[in-house]
């Protein structure tokens, strides 16, 4: 079994798959498997991930959730790992994040990000690392990190995401906030590492950076609908949920 399943999510990125794939493939840790999930795809994306050692998953055009929730599905590693195909991450991620799960155990580790502009340059967000804690706990610190609710913040244990039957909502933008904040809240442990080993691409036209304005209402109505949703989903368990709500 391999520590990592990385999934990746692919749907008109030829301008950036081979780039995201590099950044894997390069890494100091093999102990991996790499599932792409083509997503209906309608450039040459997938003419450049035949070129790599990769398990194929294709499907007709369902968006980002469906095709996560169908990787993750087929996914045979210990820990999941959601990558988004725009993305990248730096060539010791994985061995700090080996390192990590070796020692302690958890069911989600929190890595750092730093943001990647299309002139090259980055920009670093430093958070401070801490030991395995209750999800709750964790929740307090993680939510005053730049970046909370992102998929690709984190590794999951597949255990953990299978036993409680965890899938991001299709169809709805802000999939990550309607699901990563309650799988951080309910797991026993979970912890950070300082490693700032994932750059996020900043891109022009991107769903999060659109200016239409349907596309903007569509996002604060999902956003709604997400937060109705978890703490719907919060008031099940017996967790402390101030923080959270």
């Amino acid at each position: 079994m391999p520590k990592f399943s990385i999934i990746i999510p692919v749907y008109n990125v030829e301008d950036y798959i081979k780039e995201c794939l590099d950044s894997i493939f390069n890494q100091t840790c093999k102990d991996y498997e790499v599932i792409v999930v083509n997503d209906g795809t309608k450039d040459k994306s997938m003419d450049i991930v035949k070129k790599y050692d990769v398990k194929i998953i294709n499907q007709e055009n369902q968006g980002l959730s469906a095709a996560r929730n169908n990787g993750a599905k087929k996914a045979k590693g210990e820990y999941l790992f959601f990558l988004d195909s725009d993305d990248t991450i730096e060539e010791n991620l994985l061995d700090s994040l080996k390192d990590a799960v070796t020692k302690y155990k958890p069911d989600i580790v929190r890595f750092q990000i730093q943001e990647m502009y299309e002139d090259g340059t980055k920009k670093e967000f430093k958070e401070e690392g801490f030991a395995p804690v209750k999800g709750t706990t964790a929740f307090e610190k993680i939510c005053k990190y730049h970046f909370v609710e992102n998929a690709w913040s984190y590794i999951i244990k597949r255990s953990y995401w299978e036993n409680e039957k965890y899938e991001f909502a299709k169809g709805m933008i802000h999939e990550d906030f309607g699901l990563i904040p309650l799988v951080i809240m309910k797991a026993k442990r979970v912890m950070s590492i300082d490693t700032i080993g994932y750059n996020y691409r900043q891109r022009k036209n991107s769903i999060m950076s659109t200016v239409n304005y349907e596309k903007t209402k569509k996002k604060v109505e999902d956003f709604l609908k997400h937060y109705v949703f978890l703490t719907n989903e919060i008031n099940k368990t017996n967790l402390d949920s101030k923080v959270f709500k």
